[in-house]
């Protein structure tokens, strides 16, 4: 309660005359927080006390739970039905309103307990629908918050050891309400200069409040509550004053106007001063503060007098410039900023006001102001002060009404008229409906409506008898009462003194007023007193109560925090924006780069260009070109000198050249026919004139016939036949030229257009370029192949091929006779004719052939090459070959020809072809049977060899399929596939289960280290999220966080808890000293070491998920933070909150961007979303240096989540427990890299290899130990970086020195190429020196542990195994004891020439392999498939190479080479047959992502069966 604060300031502003003031202290100075009262028992009346009950509590389970419905009634409906009537009943006894307001001062002197209790816990009133104030409409929903008090948390723990609350003050009549309940509270109010208080602008008042957080504060009238808003909120009314006075001017308080303020039993027990008893408990009753509070709410008038002193009752102005003969009670008359009450003057008049104003009447009616538009709390601005009053007497757990009578010995009641016979005759309805609502069970009658119901001029029996206990208690209990001689405070005299000074003396003191304007007894008023009220007031003249609203906290903030939210999800966006353009920055710089040889090239060729943009179209935008003139053709190349089209002139060809004549005269369009048109636009017509006369005289050079006019631009447009438009017309051409040849219905050649008669006669009068057709071949124009199949095709010399060329050509390869195909290409090669092919033109044929894998073999090669083929078949003797002669030596390769085609760029190959014609590469009988150079060394019985070969036999021939001899007409009529091995076991078929449940099996095999590390892991994250969930859930309910926030608590706390794991113990995943060191031990069995970088995107990827879900429920936290309460916060937050009676919460972006947690949870997610984005495979291999950079911000993400954590909002900080040991590890860890980056390291040879491949050499370190497979990483400050990049060993563990084979594929390797080039002149090659850090672990260096190992590399990623591969020659060459026994080693290249050096590695190793230990199988896949003609003639001549000279054509390796992809099904199938003996074999695959998933499902598929195990480990690069 707080209505008599409007007058603590003006009764105590006055200087107080206390005797012995200025002398020095003599007695013992009384604590301001009460404690040592009672010097037995300390506690007793201090601040925080409990309250000490007069009658044992009641509550619904005896501990803590109230009473409520049904058992009780709704609290609106019994103060509707209780407590309801009429205003302006004036009191039986002439109380004045002064009186009242003091009694409340006198009450909040004693106890307070507005402070909510922590946990919250609210007993919220449910307005019945229908309600004519909370619920006019009906919903039935409405409901008026009421949070339960503060209780001792000793207390509420068992029925003998019920709730009890706990008093905010002290329990003593010491003026606690004046000068607050510490010592630093009552400094604050001092200004320490000549005696005076801290006033704020006006003397007369307070200053404003800086800090409650450690101080008291008196609740505001306005609101009830505790704030800066009403009278005095801003700080307590109250007048510190020196140690004496205070020690007079709190036992003056109940002297000054105690005897009129309590009731007059009370009065009568004070006449009899027994004196001080120090074994009586002087605690505040909750029975007391329930009964004054009640009986007091009775007194409240509905509006109030103001006067001066010559009794003149002022008019009242309101804001809104309207008058009033009161001001209204509802209406927080006391605030501020009432005009009425800016000056002292007023506060004077409202006094003098009160003083004359009589009460209402002393019974069970409460007036509307009270009842209804009593200040709400929390989002209500009204709320029902009697139904609150209700609530806190069950909250309080008081007794019933007559179990309260017979505990303090009054008279039984058993009937309801019994209650108050006066209320029964007059107003019966009351009693009746108040029995009604309690089912006429008097048992059930609550303490408070049944006290309140006895009142009639004074309170009942049952309230004067509690306070009249309470009060007795107080002055007989209190060791510095006044009236106690033996404490040695007052003299007689003094206390005489104090007697006889009373509230009238205090406010003519204080208010310098006329004594005779104000009566002598200021808390009543007789006849005959001066200025009576003008009429008893009542609602009736004054201004209606400002009706009941529901505040919104979240209200202007819903838009703001929509966009945080969204930008918090943008940092994502912008990050990959970031990363796209550093990438995109990073590309640009690498092609400049590479391009800058390539440009200064260009640059010398093509000088004197025209520059100008050429039009592509209206949908496709325009590209500046560069048109540079050459004789015989038009060359048009793009800003970095890449020639995009070449024009050929040749007579007897007519140009047109179309020029515009508008819009500036800037375009021209060049017609020639036979190719689509070019559309060039100029900056300004003089730029085009200089390209129109370059090009006249280079038509006139030429021969060529051209014609010139001019069109509008717009016409010339549609008149231009764009690239998209030929496209189209070629589309058309090829659609039906393969429908002709194929036989393909109408429906299967495509869709034509709606002009299709037009369209299909365009098509088939096109005719195709040489450009063109080289492009259909997937092709360059100046390719041999090409000149000699565009020759031999164009019969009519044209320089252009017709529909019907190109059909003839066509029907030869795709239904023609083997004899048929080789006839054509005879004719294709016989350059000069003559029907005879020399050997020179064989020569130009096998380059043609061989061109097309980038390979170049010198020209003595191709010459032995030619003369083995000529010798193998007989024709050592001759110079030149009939056709005859060359189909014979094509003779064993009959059925490759027969299904040799001619491959079309965009024209499918029917799959049966595919499926019968692409080559399985097996192992072969060869590398089954030992080769020659091996069964020297290896003696084997002719009868294993024979078995073997009988045993491997393969089948010759076997009839084709009814669709290919449909298809392709009676002249096919075999086929043979190469089979090269036959499974010798007994095949077991297994159903489709069996075939899952092994492959389950073997994964399980595989994967089962993988499987347990993870399990475990996981595990324990599960589990820590579980143990806080289940926390939050279910036994947090303590903290109150439960219930205000549920989901949002449990997620965030629950991911918190795992998040901290994962981001600590992602830290071992990069200790890559440790890891190297600990799979050489015992642990190795049981923790998958070389799956550290899986393990770490694993648990990154993990934990990034978690921090979406732990953000997520954070901000379901702070929106339900911002729509809470202080009262609610503050229990939540003590450190952060302080319920000072603001009851608006901070907004949403306090939470995010002004508190600690959520500033640095805000910078995490910034961190993780650049370091995540810029980490992806993507951007990590556009950008390394971006990935390197960013990914060193875990420094600050480690700094940030130690912030975040350690500020302990909700839980003490944990995080600390899962980080500091992995810290530790990783600290150590980094600390031998640095010891080792420190040292430089020696370059001694460099070496540029082809294909953009450097090869360094560099001196061992001292004491450098390393295994075959093993990596390091590098750094080179002189590129100006000190990055590390990680790089394979290609030396073995035995060489003296170290070796990388490094492939230009970003800025920083193209970079360190550039400075490792070899120097020009004569001058001693200086290199720049390398920082070492390694080396480090991975899984193929476990390749020895197997029997049987292959190793697949693609790419760069061959590296790993050229130091495997020396390895193991080297140590079968020393006699060590290799537990490996063969390894099939596949390189898969695009090309033989990007890593030549690979070759020459191969080739020592074969050399020195005596005992066969290695099969090297390399596949060419930049050619096409093997029923293409080029490829078939390139597998034939390299069939035959390897035949005559035991190496391959392209690699000049005893090695097999094969062309295409490899497939590795058919391998590991051919790899059991071979190896029956051997249970489990090793394959280690090193490559891009999308060879190594190859190798994984073929090992899956080959698992299903219940045969040889593979077991698969990969690295991607």
């Amino acid at each position: 309660m707080g209505f008599y604060l409007a007058l603590a300031w003006t009764l105590l502003i006055g200087s107080w005359t206390a005797m012995g003031a200025q002398n020095p202290i003599s007695w013992e100075v009384q604590r301001f927080d009460g404690w040592y009262n009672n010097l037995m028992e300390h506690r007793w009346g201090s601040k925080g006390s409990r309250l000490q009950r007069l009658v044992p509590a009641s509550y619904a389970d005896g501990v803590y739970q109230p009473l409520g419905e049904p058992h009780l009634p709704n609290s609106r409906k019994l103060s509707n039905t209780a407590m309801r009537g009429p205003a302006g009943q004036a009191s039986l006894r002439n109380r004045t309103v002064l009186g009242v307001f003091f009694g409340y001062h006198v009450l909040s002197d004693l106890v307070s307990v507005e402070t909510p209790g922590c946990p919250a816990e609210f007993l919220n009133i449910h307005i019945p629908p229908g309600d004519p104030v909370f619920d006019p409409d009906r919903r039935g929903d409405v409901v008026l918050p009421f949070q339960r008090s503060r209780w001792d948390p000793e207390t509420g723990r068992s029925p003998s050891n019920p709730r009890d609350l706990s008093n905010e003050v002290t329990g003593w009549l010491d003026g606690s309400a004046i000068y607050g309940s510490s010592h630093s509270w009552s400094d604050a109010l001092r200004s320490f200069s000549g005696g005076q208080l801290a006033s704020g602008p006006d003397p007369a008042f307070p200053r404003d409040a800086q800090s409650p957080l450690l101080m008291w504060t008196a609740p505001d009238p306005a609101t009830g509550q505790r704030g800066p808003r009403g009278l005095y909120g801003a700080g307590p009314a109250v007048v510190p004053l020196p140690q004496p006075v205070r020690a007079a001017a709190g036992p003056r308080a109940p002297a000054v106007g105690g005897r009129g303020a309590v009731p007059a039993r009370a009065q009568e027990g004070h006449r009899h001063l027994p004196g001080y008893r120090p074994f009586l408990d002087p605690s505040i009753s909750p029975e007391f503060l329930a009964a004054s509070e009640q009986f007091f709410s009775t007194l409240v008038p509905p509006g109030i007098y103001m006067r001066n002193a010559s009794c003149h009752f002022q008019e009242v102005i309101h804001s809104n410039s309207s008058t009033s003969r009161a001001l209204r009670v509802c209406n927080s008359y006391w605030s501020r900023k009432h005009p009425n009450l800016q000056r002292a003057e007023d506060v004077d008049a409202l006094l003098l006001g009160m003083a004359s104003q009589i009460a209402e009447r002393e019974d069970h009616v409460v007036v509307e102001d009270v009842l209804d538009f009593w200040p709400g709390p929390l989002k209500f601005s009204r709320t029902d002060y009697l139904a609150g009053c209700l609530q806190r007497g069950r909250d309080l757990g008081l007794p019933s009404y007559t179990k309260a009578r017979a505990a303090l010995g009054l008279a039984p009641v058993t009937r309801w008229q019994d209650i108050n016979p006066a209320l029964s005759q007059n107003n019966h309805t009351v009693l009746e409906a108040t029995a009604a609502l309690y089912n006429q069970d008097l048992s059930r009658l609550e303490l408070l409506p049944g006290g309140l119901l006895e009142s009639h001029g004074d309170p009942g029996p049952l309230f004067s008898t509690i306070v009249l206990d309470q009060f007795v208690r107080l002055r007989d209990g209190d060791r510095y009462w006044f009236e106690n001689t033996r404490n040695g405070l007052f003299t007689e005299e003094e206390i005489a003194e104090i007697r006889n000074t009373s509230l009238w003396d205090v406010l003519v003191a204080v208010t310098r007023m006329n004594p005779s304007a104000l009566q002598p007894n200021v808390f009543f008023w007789h006849t005959g007193d001066p200025c009576p009220q003008p009429r008893q007031l009542s609602t009736e003249g004054l201004p209606a109560c400002a009706p009941s609203i529901v505040r919104d906290y979240f209200e202007g903030s819903g838009f703001g925090f929509g966009v945080t939210i969204g930008a918090l999800c943008c940092f994502p966006l912008v990050s990959l924006l970031s990363a796209w353009i550093v990438a995109r920055l990073r590309r640009r710089n690498f092609k400049r780069l590479q391009g800058q040889d390539r440009q200064s090239i260009m640059s010398e060729k093509l000088v004197g260009g025209v520059e100008a943009l050429e039009w592509q179209g209206h949908k496709e935008p325009s590209r500046p070109v560069l048109v540079h003139l050459q004789p015989g053709q038009i060359c048009v190349v793009d800003g970095r000198l890449s020639v995009l089209r070449t024009i050929q002139l040749r007579p007897p060809q007519q140009v047109n050249l179309i020029l515009s004549g508008n819009r500036g005269r800037r375009a021209l369009l060049l017609k020639i026919p036979k190719e689509y048109d070019l559309v060039l636009l100029f900056n300004v017509e003089e730029e085009r004139q200089v390209l129109v006369d370059n090009l006249r005289a280079a038509l006139k050079e030429s021969g060529l016939r051209f014609q010139e006019w001019e069109l509008r631009e717009q016409e010339l447009m549609r008149a231009a036949v764009t690239r998209e438009q030929r496209s189209h017309l070629l589309e058309t051409f090829f659609r039906h030229l393969f429908s002709q040849v194929l036989d393909i219905d109408q429906a299967d050649a495509g869709t034509l257009p709606l002009d299709s008669s037009q369209k299909v006669r365009e098509a088939l009068t096109c005719e195709l370029s040489r450009a063109e057709f080289a492009e259909s071949l997937g092709l360059k124009p100046q390719d041999m192949f090409v000149e000699s199949m565009f020759s031999l095709a164009d019969k009519d010399g044209n320089g252009y091929l017709s529909f019907r060329e190109f059909l003839d050509i066509l029907v030869v390869f795709m239904k023609g006779s083997p004899e048929e195909k080789s006839r054509l290409m005879f004719r294709m090669y016989d350059f000069d004719g003559n029907g005879l092919i020399s050997k020179d033109e064989f020569i130009r044929m096998l380059r043609s052939f061989i061109e097309i894998s980038n390979n170049c073999l010198s020209k003595d090669q191709l010459t032995e090459v030619v003369e083995s083929m000529f010798r193998e078949s007989g024709f050592q003797d001759k110079e030149e070959l009939t056709w005859e002669d060359f189909h014979f030596m094509l003779r064993d390769h009959d059925s490759e020809l027969r299904f040799t085609q001619l491959c079309v760029k965009g024209v499918e190959v029917p799959e049966v072809i595919k499926d019968l014609c692409r080559r399985a590469s097996y192992i072969s009988q060869e590398k089954i049977c030992p080769s020659p150079r091996v069964s020297a060394r290896c003696p084997h019985s002719n009868a294993d060899v024979e078995w073997t070969a009988q045993r491997l036999k393969c089948p010759m021939d076997t009839d084709p399929p009814q669709e290919i001899r449909r298809r392709f007409g009676k002249k096919v009529t075999s086929f043979q596939p190469l089979l090269f091995t036959e499974a010798h076991r007994e095949k077991f078929q297994r159903s489709r289960r069996h075939q899952t449940l092994q492959q389950f099996k073997r994964f399980i095999e595989n994967y089962r280290r993988h499987i347990g590390c993870v399990a475990v892991f996981y595990a324990i994250a599960g589990g820590l999220f579980l143990e806080r969930a289940y926390y939050y859930a279910y036994q947090a309910h303590h903290t109150g966080i439960t219930d205000t926030t549920r989901v949002g608590i449990i997620l965030s706390r629950g991911t918190a808890a795992s998040i901290s794991f994962m981001f600590s113990y992602i830290l071992l995943t990069m200790c890559r000293n440790l890891i190297t060191f600990l799979r050489e031990t015992f642990l190795h069995r049981y923790v998958p070491f070389d799956a550290a970088v899986d393990f770490h995107r694993l648990i990154a990827s993990t934990a990034i998920i978690l921090t979406v879900l732990h953000s997520a429920g954070h901000v379901v936290n702070v929106y339900l933070f911002s729509i809470s309460p202080l009262s609610v916060l503050s229990c939540l937050f003590p450190g952060l909150f302080h319920d000072d009676g603001s009851e608006f919460p901070q907004k949403y972006y306090w939470w995010f961007f002004q508190t600690v947690p959520g500033l640095t949870g805000v910078l995490l997610l910034l961190v993780l979303a650049i370091m995540y984005v810029f980490a992806s495979h993507h951007f990590r291999r556009h950008s390394f240096r971006g990935f390197w950079l960013t990914h060193h911000l875990y420094t600050l993400l480690y700094v940030l989540l130690i912030i975040h954590g350690s500020f302990g909002l909700i839980q003490l900080p944990r995080f600390h427990i899962f980080f500091l040991v992995p810290a530790l590890i990783y600290v150590g860890d980094k600390l031998v890299s640095l010891s080792r980056k420190k040292v430089e390291i020696s370059v001694v040879k460099a070496e540029l290899l082809p294909s953009g491949v450097t090869h360094l050499q560099f001196q061992r370190p001292q004491g450098f130990e390393y295994k075959s497979g093993q990596w390091v990483r590098i750094a080179c400050l002189a590129l100006g970086t000190t990055e590390y990049h990680p790089f394979t060993l290609t030396s073995a563990p035995h060489e003296d020195t170290l070796s990388l084979h490094i492939r230009a594929a970003g800025p920083w390797t193209t970079r360190l190429r550039e400075i490792y080039s070899p120097p020009t002149g004569d001058g001693c090659a200086k290199y720049p020196k390398l920082y070492l850090d390694g080396p480090f672990g991975e899984g193929h260096q476990e390749w020895h542990k197997f029997e049987v190992s292959v190793l697949v590399g693609g790419g760069i990623g061959v590296t790993p195994f050229a130091s495997i591969l020396k390895d193991l020659v080297f140590k079968s060459s020393v006699s060590c004891h290799v537990f490996c026994k063969k390894i099939y080693f596949i390189w898969v290249t695009r090309t033989q020439r990007q890593f030549e050096w690979l070759a020459d590695i191969i080739r020592e190793v074969e050399e020195n392999d005596c005992q066969d230990l290695v099969s090297v199988h390399i596949y060419i896949t930049q050619l096409a498939e093997k029923f293409d003609l080029r490829t078939t003639m390139l597998y034939i001549c390299e069939r035959h190479f390897q035949k005559v000279l035991n190496r391959s054509l392209f690699t000049g390796l005893r090695s097999v080479t094969h062309f295409g992809r490899p497939p590795f099904e058919p391998f590991f199938k051919s790899l059991q047959e071979v190896h029956p003996q051997v249970r489990k074999i090793g394959v280690f695959s090193c490559g891009p992502p999308g060879m190594t998933k190859n190798v994984e499902k073929a090992c899956q598929l080959i698992n299903k069966q219940d045969r040889t195990h593979f077991s698969h480990h990969y690295e991607n690069f």
